[in-house]
């Protein structure tokens, strides 16, 4: 007797017919041939990109606005960062849940939602009349926009061939390095010539055109149709709820209370620490978890993890300290501040775009490795920095920085995804980006407590040699000291002393900052060759 065949609604989409059917007649996920988008791959590229680097632009547009915001709102500039601390929240929360609520209710559906939630709360935020309203209507936009970078890489995964992925997570990452980098520049433009309120009106229009085309552009799998899970993991979202959002408050506060001096900060501490075992437990014990564990399982995707915690802590570490050298030391204004590094893009977007290029033809393992030794000469020449550094000293480490990242960021994300079945790449794309953000977070944690406590620490030591007989002091005195007398008096001139105590103490600590970021990444770059060699997916049989 001829085997009946499978239902013409069941291999729509598929280039043939499959080989293997499970026993309800379902083409399997991992033995299914590669699905084909009907538009091109680049065109669907553009409409979800549209949405993800409106988001990612918003985690740093309105940072250099938060002096405004504050006496905009009758807030000090320290109660204004809570508007930074509960976007990052929402917004790292529902990265790992992409996964399971894209294969529940659809992912053209999904991301449709969350840009509409994203741009409705932007308008509301830059609408509100007080500090209590802007952190509650941040929440929703981070909510909105968290789900859109994972939905984006997984939706790029596979739209494109496997010959072409190094090329599209190319244009991905662009847009995810990029964009922090443009938001300060950006943001400081629209403060300063119009209001602060525009940091947030500007995604009205771009999140209208973004829905636009994911509606006409965007279509599912069809293997996305047939995982659906059976419900939802409630519990789950709550154990991760805790872990990340005491994780994230105490990051962002910790410096503020003096780290583990403080009992909120202990308390934060244990919270995180108690409820991710719980969370661990708890999902790698589910039938239909909501966020998918066993991706780690995958030696290749776990160690990735890792590596892009590392360049989210480098990316975002380098963000915060480059501004703040120029403003607290060079005296240069937040928009032109911001102007100074923006090259980094320029580099960026070079590299990324040679990389996704050759990423077919070459192991990607190089590149990673490559990217990691550009990183820390990067950081080692913005080490070299001193008081009287010009533009040029800081473009350049800038520009190289910004070659680094392209180089790990696009291999690495493609490699991550490499031996993972296509039903776990959205889970895997969740966690991947969540690392990422954490990473950031601890990133500028580090950044701002090594400032603090380094300045306090080489302020102690330089004064040891501000005595009256020792020979620095002599120096400076025959520099200084007669002209400050003269203008000022004793008091003027020692009052000078102690402000070039300050400010030597506070450059100490960034190269101190910097030294350190350069020896993370340096030994980052022996671990990438612990990574799988590439398969066949991410290039052409036999070059890899």
């Amino acid at each position: 007797m001829k085997p009946p065949s499978l239902p013409s609604d069941h291999s729509e989409g598929f280039s043939k017919a499959s080989p293997d059917r499970p026993a309800k007649g379902r083409p399997s996920i991992e033995t299914a041939p590669v699905w084909k988008p009907k538009w091109n791959p680049w065109i669907i590229a553009i409409a979800v990109m549209s949405a993800t680097f409106m988001e990612v632009l918003d985690t740093s547009i309105s940072n250099v606005a938060l002096p405004h915001i504050g006496g905009s709102l009758a807030a000090t500039t320290e109660e204004s960062t809570w508007m930074v601390t509960s976007y990052l929240v929402s917004n790292a929360i529902v990265l790992p849940l992409t996964g399971w609520i894209s294969s529940t209710f659809g992912r053209k559906n999904f991301l449709l939602v969350c840009i509409a939630i994203f741009t409705l709360a932007s308008v509301l935020s830059g609408a509100a009349m007080s500090l209590n309203q802007l952190i509650l209507f941040r929440i929703l936009q981070g909510l909105g926009g968290g789900a859109m970078q994972p939905t984006a890489q997984a939706i790029l995964f596979e739209s494109f061939p496997p010959e072409k992925r190094g090329q599209a997570m190319a244009f991905y990452g662009m847009g995810i390095v990029v964009a922090p980098i443009l938001g300060p520049i950006v943001g400081g433009w629209l403060t300063d010539n119009y209001s602060w309120r525009w940091t947030f009106y500007i995604n009205l229009p771009v999140g209208v055109i973004a829905s636009f085309l994911v509606w006409t552009i965007l279509e599912d799998p069809p293997y996305l149709k047939q995982s659906k899970s059976a419900s939802a993991d409630l519990a789950g979202f709550l154990f991760l709820v805790i872990w990340v959002g005491a994780l994230q408050i105490m990051l962002d506060k910790g410096q503020l209370e003096d780290w583990f001096q403080s009992t909120f900060i202990v308390f934060l501490c244990a919270l995180f620490v108690i409820f991710l075992v719980v969370f661990v437990v708890w999902e790698a014990t589910r039938k239909n978890p909501i966020v998918d564990l066993s991706v780690f399982k995958d030696r290749t995707f776990a160690l990735s993890t890792v590596l892009i915690t590392m360049v989210g802590g480098v990316l975002y570490g380098t963000l915060t300290l480059g501004p703040l050298f120029l403003q607290q030391l060079r005296g240069y204004p937040a928009y032109d501040a911001g102007l100074a590094v923006a090259p980094r893009g320029a580099g960026a977007m070079a590299s990324m775009m040679v990389v996704g290029a050759l990423l077919a033809r070459f192991d990607g393992r190089f590149f990673v490795c490559i990217g990691f030794g550009v990183l820390s000469l990067s950081n080692h020449l913005l080490g070299q920095l001193n008081m009287n550094t010009g533009v040029d000293q800081v473009v350049f480490p800038n520009i190289l920085a910004g070659i680094g990242m392209g180089l790990v960021f696009v291999p690495l994300a493609t490699i991550a995804n490499d031996k993972l079945p296509a039903r776990k790449i959205s889970t895997a794309s969740g966690v991947f980006n969540l690392m990422r953000n954490l990473g950031g977070g601890v990133g500028i944690a580090m950044s701002t407590t090594l400032l603090s406590r380094g300045t306090q620490f080489h302020q102690s030591r330089l004064t040891e040699h501000t005595h009256i007989f020792s020979q620095q002091m002599a120096e400076w005195q025959a520099r200084v000291g007669p002209g400050m007398q003269a203008v000022a008096g004793d008091q003027g001139w020692i009052a000078a002393l102690a402000g070039t105590v300050t400010r030597q103490a506070n450059m100490l600590s960034y190269i101190d900052a910097y030294t350190i970021m350069s020896w993370v990444c340096l030994g980052c770059a022996p671990l990438v060759f612990l990574l799988s060699k590439p398969s066949g997916k991410a290039g052409p049989p036999g070059v890899h």
